[in-house]
């Protein structure tokens, strides 16, 4: 006998980005059957209302209508029924991200949380799914990747799949369409990956660097019992960036060009940077997915859920993720240290750093952080970065006081015992705790400042203590990411950044205490000229190095439709840009100690 939870979903009308998704209970509830749709999806923690995308909703039983009662934003009620229930609804899917659903005549995506209905009350039962082709002419070579069991059939292909309850279902994103497909196995579990665009990627050579990725990190922490397959979908559209993570997949968007293609020897920045967000998705399924905070168990997915951790858990998978690439051989040290240094850089350049703590970052996600504003740099800290950091100052400074005995691969691995498979969530600080304990001595002081506090993080001496010295400087430009020495650096400071908006240069964001702010300037500003010479984003570093520290210089601007005139005066460039390099000759202990470090 079937589940008695059933789902069907179907690309309705691709050419108007309408899903027609059903649910069927065979036993609604007799006082009448409350339905819900999720208001965000987790690991992405803003509201996103996805009940807006709702174009119709209508629910039957035995071929008679059943009134629904709307009770809120996302939730309604059926009316009291005895035979089983079907609610039927039209969805319009057209955000093309990782976190949304999105239809046209080239594919289909949807995560579970934007297209199907809980049955409140019920959503512990079993559940099946359906999923069907559009109509033609659509879909004729269309392929379904997802991570989700089939319950027979071929594989990639539509049909019935099966899902133990409701949170697993949203769980596993789903991606139709003409795909490339490369499959591998890590330590005797399979794993895919399956790419949406026109690219041309070396897939023997991508699965051959994913394969050793992966097991970097298995290597590290042991696969999840559950964990028996694994699939990474990928969109490579001509640009974008970002990933979201699932138990048994992740979802990423990255650049065609970041692609390895044939002939490729070498591993460019682009396809560095990829690696690194796979690195950072396939982390998850660790920390955060299986391992997670105490108040995502379970998730309450109708409102916020407010914790402390969230650097404990991005910004520790931030660390990692570019440390796999290395400890992999994917990437070699003085690449590694590069980005590190990279973001040391982006940490530095934000004021944010000083006025916010990561643990309130964390906290504020919902309001802050996904919702940044022109003044975000100035305002708030990323926990990603930020913790990232975190996490790298606090194995070396584990490493320091128990000589290398205790890392912090030791406390993830005791975390993972403790939190990985028990149902036990972590609570606020206990990784403070575990990470004390383990050490044996107190590091209730280094916690204090670093998560609670908005000082600089002891960086510079614990990684001279591993024989890498941390070098400041001024930026070279707007592109200047850091990461490396540079030649020409700019010598003044503007304070603003520019971004073309209806073919105007406008400004985007101004620095606290910057030469721009202190000459009044403020986003939305269209700025037309700085003294007499018109203005572009890409020719503004070079139009700055005109000018020394103390010079003036006349802004002429709009704000709305009103010609302004401003005076600027420049002051030095900020050495806020960093880069790291490697002791020719460090003693004989810091020698030992960065060895162990950099696994080199």
């Amino acid at each position: 006998m079937g589940a008695s939870v059933r789902y069907r979903i179907k690309p309705l009308r691709p050419t108007a980005h309408i899903f027609e998704v059903s649910l069927t209970l065979d036993e609604p509830d007799p006082e009448g059957q409350e339905l819900a749709l999720p208001n965000w999806i987790p690991g992405s923690y803003m509201i996103r209302d996805y009940a807006r995308h709702i174009v119709s909703i209508r629910a039957e039983s035995d071929g008679l209508d059943v009134p629904l009662e709307k009770l809120d934003k996302s939730r309604w009620r059926a009316a009291p029924v005895s035979r089983p229930l079907t609610v039927t609804a039209e969805i319009y899917a057209f955000d093309d991200s990782v976190r949304g659903a999105h239809l046209d005549t080239t594919h289909a995506y949807f995560n579970g949380t934007c297209v199907f209905l809980e049955p409140v009350g019920q959503g512990d039962k079993p559940v099946e799914l359906e999923i069907e082709p559009p109509d033609a002419p659509h879909g004729k070579h269309w392929r379904v990747a997802t991570s989700m069991e089939r319950d027979g059939g071929r594989p990639y292909s539509f049909g019935s799949y099966v899902a133990s309850d409701y949170a697993e279902l949203i769980d596993h994103p789903v991606e139709i369409g003409e795909l490339s497909i490369g499959e591998f196995e890590v330590k005797g579990i399979p794993h895919a990956i399956a790419i949406r665009g026109r690219q041309s990627a070396d897939m023997a050579r991508l699965c051959h660097d994913l394969e050793r990725l992966c097991e970097t990190h298995m290597d590290m922490l042991p696969p999840p019992k559950d964990l028996d397959r694994y699939v990474f979908l990928l969109h490579a559209p001509g640009s974008g960036y970002g990933g979201l993570e699932h138990c048994w997949s992740s979802s990423m968007v990255t650049a065609r060009n970041s692609l390895p293609r044939k002939g490729d020897e070498d591993i460019g920045e682009d396809y560095r940077t990829l690696l690194g967000l796979i690195s950072h998705e396939y982390f998850h399924l660790w920390n955060v997915k299986r391992m997670k905070p105490a108040v995502f168990r379970p998730y309450e997915l109708q409102g916020e859920t407010y914790t402390g951790l969230l650097w404990v858990f991005e910004g520790i998978t931030s660390y990692y993720d570019d440390l796999a690439l290395l400890r992999s051989g994917l990437i070699g040290a003085k690449s590694y240290l590069e980005l590190v240094g990279r973001t040391m850089t982006r940490v530095r350049r934000g004021e944010g750093r000083l006025r916010q703590t990561v643990e309130a970052s964390s906290f504020d996600a919902w309001t802050k952080f996904y919702k940044q504003d022109a003044n975000a740099g100035n305002a708030i800290v990323s926990y990603y970065t930020k913790g990232s950091l975190i996490a790298l100052a606090l194995d070396l400074k584990l490493r320091d006081e128990t000589d290398g005995r205790v890392t912090l691969d030791t406390v993830m691995a005791a975390c993972w015992e403790r939190f990985g498979e028990s149902g036990v969530g972590m609570q606020e600080r206990e990784l403070e705790a575990i990470a004390s304990e383990l050490a044996g001595v107190s590091l209730e002081d280094f916690f204090a400042s670093a998560v609670r506090g908005t000082g600089e993080l002891p960086l510079d001496a614990l990684l001279r203590k591993h024989g890498i010295e941390v070098r400041y400087r001024a930026a070279s430009g707007r592109a200047d990411k850091g990461g490396k020495p540079a030649d020409k650096p700019l010598g003044v400071w503007f304070g603003a950044t520019l971004k073309v908006s209806g073919g105007r240069a406008t400004v985007a964001t101004v620095a606290n205490h910057s030469p721009a702010e202190d000459a009044g300037l403020q986003p939305g500003d269209e700025l037309l000229a700085v003294d007499g010479l018109k203005v572009s984003p890409a020719g503004l570093d070079e139009l700055l190095r005109r000018f020394r520290v103390r010079d003036k210089a006349e802004l002429a601007i709009f704000r709305g439709d009103e010609l302004m005139q401003l005076e600027l005066v420049f002051t030095p460039a900020p050495e806020d840009t960093v880069y790291l390099e490697l002791v020719a000759e460090p003693d004989e202990d810091a020698r030992r100690r960065r060895l162990a470090f950099l696994r080199a």
